[in-house]
């Protein structure tokens, strides 16, 4: 995640790096799986495809066969792949479940036994048709379901692979298979070759075809991994633009001083009227309350730090610098207050809320343990934008911002109101204290 830099920078790009590989190889697997998947179930569709024409019509199959059909002769190669790949199935499996990738050597011999499988089907048909027919018949196709199959491996090497290993034994086949006594006329190189360097390239396509999926699934893991690490960092309340910016733009997340604007937000006597509610009253009026106003601090550019309860602590100008943090955060608590004004009108449980502003300077920064961080604020300015909010209950306001968000402000606060100099607990002198409307 370009951009997000802290003192264990590298400490967490190795733990996204090891998790990222980790989601990587269980999704490669698991279209491993559906591979196998897909060739059992065509060579069982095959399968029950040379019975029914067996039946429906045995002498056309005698003809083409030239009276030497015998479904066993199939069956020999079907069933003893099948079951193998119900044991390849079984041990990927395993793998997935110990959380433990299937060892390279494993894959790649597993790709010469079964892409070897039409080349003993061939053999069967050059031995009951003749090498002529045979080779012109459907036994060589069947490489193609192999290495069509083989873009789920999401390998270039493994899909290049198996298209030599089939170019390699069908060329073989072609030119030195030969029973004694056979009258088949003797087979041209150029021609042969040819096929076979077809398949290869078609090999080498289809892994580049698996390759691009494999980047193409890196990439979304790799953003998924991001989002994940900002959303545990940020909290689950932060927007997907906010995510979304941080990951292209980036922002410092290591502990300094910044200077931010405090908000605080508290549903006044929340608690008193919520005991006359049901559980589920109270879940869904404060969800819907918050929906409202974290919208509203998402347009602003404010940041919801934490939920508290029945109200919350937002962030302007962290972790995303701005000059007017001030004014962004009255812009948006005077918002908040008309459209819970309006809010209030369409409900029979209507809510008060309290807002206090202050800005200043602060360390901000991820603080937690090594197992659990998160991003946060502290200082005196979080500090005193908290009593701000507890002062809505003394002058029965709903916004209150100290001197130095007035400071700010400048002449756009005209209509601010000075309530002097008032005691703040957990403060030695009095503060000046101001109201909006």
């Amino acid at each position: 995640m370009a951009g997000i830099v802290d003192r264990e920078k590298t400490a967490q790009d190795a733990t996204v790096t090891a998790d990222f590989q980790h989601v990587l190889m269980q999704e490669v697997m698991s279209t491993e799986l559906l591979r196998i998947k897909v060739l059992i179930g065509t060579a069982a569709v095959l399968g029950v495809m040379v019975w029914i024409i067996y039946f429906i019509d045995p002498e056309a199959m005698m003809r083409v066969w030239h009276g030497n059909l015998k479904p066993s002769y199939l069956y020999s190669v079907i069933v003893p792949f099948i079951l193998f790949e119900w044991w390849v199935h079984g041990a990927i499996t395993r793998h997935m479940r110990q959380g433990r990738d299937l060892p390279v050597v494993r894959r790649y011999i597993g790709a010469l036994i079964e892409t070897s499988m039409p080349t003993v089907a061939l053999a069967i048909h050059i031995d009951n048709m003749g090498s002529v027919a045979a080779l012109g018949f459907v036994a060589p196709l069947i490489y193609f379901i192999f290495i069509i199959t083989s873009t789920l491996r999401l390998d270039f090497w493994l899909s290049t692979f198996t298209g030599f290993v089939a170019a390699a034994e069908l060329f073989w086949m072609a030119m030195y298979y030969h029973r004694s006594g056979s009258v088949d006329p003797e087979p041209v190189l150029f021609y042969h070759a040819a096929r076979s360097v077809i398949i290869l390239v078609c090999g080498m396509l289809a892994g580049a075809v698996g390759m691009q999926l494999r980047r193409q699934f890196g990439a979304s893991i790799m953003a998924a991994t991001a989002r994940d690490r900002i959303t545990n960092l940020f909290g689950q309340h932060v927007s997907p633009q906010v995510v979304e910016r941080l990951m292209t733009e980036g922002a410092s997340t290591h502990s300094d001083i910044r200077h931010v604007a405090v908000m605080f937000v508290d549903f006044r006597s929340f608690t008193a009227t919520a005991r006359t509610r049901s559980p589920q009253e109270v879940v869904d009026r404060l969800d819907g309350a918050f929906a409202v106003l974290v919208d509203i601090l998402d347009r602003h550019g404010g940041i919801v730090n934490k939920f508290l309860g029945d109200g919350f602590l937002a962030l302007f100008g962290a972790p995303f610098e701005s000059k007017d943090s001030a004014q962004h955060a009255v812009a948006a608590a005077r918002e908040m207050l008309e459209a819970n004004e309006r809010a209030n009108k369409a409900t029979s449980w209507p809510l008060r809320i309290g807002i206090g502003i202050h800005i200043g300077e602060v360390v901000a920064g991820n603080i937690g343990s090594p197992r659990r961080k998160e991003y946060t604020v502290i200082g005196d300015t979080v500090n005193f934008a908290s009593r701000l909010e507890a002062l809505n209950k003394d002058f029965n306001s709903q916004l209150l911002i100290s001197s130095a968000v007035r400071e700010a402000l400048g002449d756009g606060c005209g209509e601010a109101v000075s309530h002097g100099e008032v005691a703040v607990r957990g403060y030695d002198r009095p503060m000046t204290v101001w109201e909006l409307g």
